[in-house]
């Protein structure tokens, strides 16, 4: 289980301490088991602190607090606030990251999803980049043109195999499988079952997928239906 740690602290020397945790980073290479950190300023006190460290749990975060250089820094921390420092630990019960939602609903509803729907997943100003394109496909209505040939040509699913966010883009690695039951790209329908892996690096706003850019093995793909390789 995930384990936060929250360190409410006050300091009139922030700068200090920030070079302090900077220097705990470089010396805890290889060493550190915490995976998150984030210090947020009061806006309302500009003294008072409050860090979150995330573990991937609480064993792991002890192993972490025993660390020869963690003791020492700590020691260095305490004398640099204002007054002594409060710990808060918790155990994660629930962590979503809100656009990897979103994106996962979008690639859980392409092969399911009539080509006229697929616009509720998407940004009226939706930017499509695909290596196979010559040009990005722009909007809403351009991407149910692009979803309808595929939709056509494929019954296809997605399988997420790996998702990481940052920010307001999320990045998903995935496995295509599909069966191929009419024309693509001049092949007729070969009932060919076929799979093909991917990653497409998405860009959302307001929870809408404003941007995709997508990258596959569309070679990999037409080697099976017996187009390459011959």
């Amino acid at each position: 289980m995930t384990f936060v740690q929250l360190i409410d602290c006050r300091t009139s020397r922030f700068d200090e301490m920030n070079r302090l945790m900077d220097r705990w980073v470089e010396q805890t290479k290889g060493k550190r088991t915490a995976t998150h950190d984030v210090i947020g300023k009061d806006r309302s006190d500009a003294s008072h602190f409050i860090e979150i460290v995330e573990f991937p749990s609480y064993e792991e975060a002890m192993r972490n607090s025993n660390l020869p250089e963690t003791n020492r820094i700590f020691e260095e921390m305490v004398a640099l606030c204002d007054e002594t420092p409060t710990f808060t630990d918790l155990d994660v019960v629930r962590d979503e990251q809100l656009n990897t939602l979103a994106a996962r609903s979008f690639f859980e509803a392409m092969g399911k999803t009539e080509p006229g729907r697929i616009g509720e997943h998407l940004t009226d100003d939706y930017a499509d980049h695909d290596p196979s394109y010559p040009q990005p496909v722009q909007g809403i209505d351009g991407m149910r043109e692009v979803y309808a040939g595929w939709y056509a040509a494929f019954d296809f699913t997605f399988r997420i195999d790996d998702q990481m966010a940052q920010d307001d883009q999320v990045c998903t690695r995935w496995t295509w499988v599909a069966r191929h039951k009419g024309e693509f790209l001049g092949i007729p329908a070969t009932g060919q079952e076929v799979t093909m892996q991917g990653m497409t690096w998405q860009r959302l706003r307001d929870g809408k997928i404003c941007e995709s850019r997508w990258l596959y093995d569309r070679a990999g793909l037409l080697e099976q239906l017996g187009v390459l390789g011959q």
